[in-house]
């Protein structure tokens, strides 16, 4: 089971992943599940996972999010394309000297990570990855024995301040200096507005000048009453307190009092693509994002 919220403690509590954890490489090992993880309560992190086509998830994992992509059946190219827009971010922050970052709900270790995008550039780069999922913590135990400026912690971004004023997070990001702040598809699992516009706000006060707030947020327009309920009862089985989707302009508010990186809060397939980036059809996407940087 995760921790209460506001639960704040480093990864030496859990232990590396056991041999034999996954079975016939196809998916993780019920059985074998490691200490603190219950494998029949669906993860929001495992169900990312999931859409994303990985193996580290569970039978309770697949199920809920077959419910989820049910109601949302574009979500496995929604996934993919926030985890382009995360490549891109970073390579964007890599490339004007961003050296620190911190990873707020930074989920599973799936395909290419933030700190694999930002070292390839700047080797010296420092990264803090956090989330409330004991699971994630086990697959950074790997990154951690191979990479000491990466760091891992296990926090709840509902407790903001605990998690920027965690000694190890002091210790390894040097907040007198620019440090970019990442919040990919996390806020859309917070419905309340006002306590939503608070995490922000407190992840942003200890920033410095020229640091920058990155968000990626769901945008899905009107769902019908049953399919509402249908999400509700398959994220009440989680951690967290829901899901909701915000409009452009509510997304964007996240960012009031910082200057918006062209081209400002768009979907995700239109902020900045590479030339080779395949852009998704018109309609398809669900997504929005945007980067801010304090002045």
């Amino acid at each position: 089971m995760g921790p209460e919220i506001g639960t704040v403690f480093t990864s030496p509590a859990i232990k590396a992943v056991p041999s034999g954890m996954y079975d016939e490489g196809s998916a993780v090992n019920e059985i074998k599940a490691p200490a603190g993880v219950d494998p029949l309560k669906p993860s929001v992190a495992r169900m990312y996972d999931y859409y994303l086509g990985g193996k580290d998830n569970f039978a309770a994992d697949r199920e809920a999010a077959e419910k989820i992509i049910e109601i949302l059946p574009n979500l496995p190219d929604i996934a993919r394309e926030n985890r382009d827009f995360l490549i891109r971010a970073v390579t964007y922050l890599s490339q004007r000297g961003v050296r620190q970052f911190l990873d707020v709900g930074a989920g599973l270790p799936t395909q290419r990570n933030v700190h694999q995008v930002a070292q390839e550039l700047a080797p010296e780069s420092r990264i803090v990855y956090v989330d409330n999922d004991p699971i994630v913590l086990v697959h950074a135990r790997a990154i951690l024995a191979e990479n000491d400026r990466v760091r891992a912690i296990e926090a709840d971004m509902r407790e903001p301040e605990a998690l920027v004023g965690h000694p190890e997070v002091r210790e390894h990001l040097d907040f007198s200096r620019p440090v970019a702040v990442l919040l990919l598809g996390v806020l859309h699992f917070i419905p309340d507005d006002e306590e939503a516009g608070k995490i922000v706000a407190a992840l942003r006060t200890p920033l410095a000048a020229g640091s920058y707030l990155v968000v990626s947020h769901g945008s899905i327009g009107e769902l019908s009453e049953g399919q509402e309920e249908e999400g509700r009862k398959v994220f009440s089985q989680t951690s967290v307190p829901g899901t909701t989707s915000r409009s452009l302009g509510q997304v964007r508010a996240f960012f009031d009092g910082l200057d918006l990186v062209e081209p400002g809060v768009v979907p995700l397939h239109e902020w900045r693509p590479d030339a080779d980036y395949a852009v998704v059809r018109e309609g398809k996407a669900g997504a929005l994002g945007g980067m801010g940087r304090v002045s």
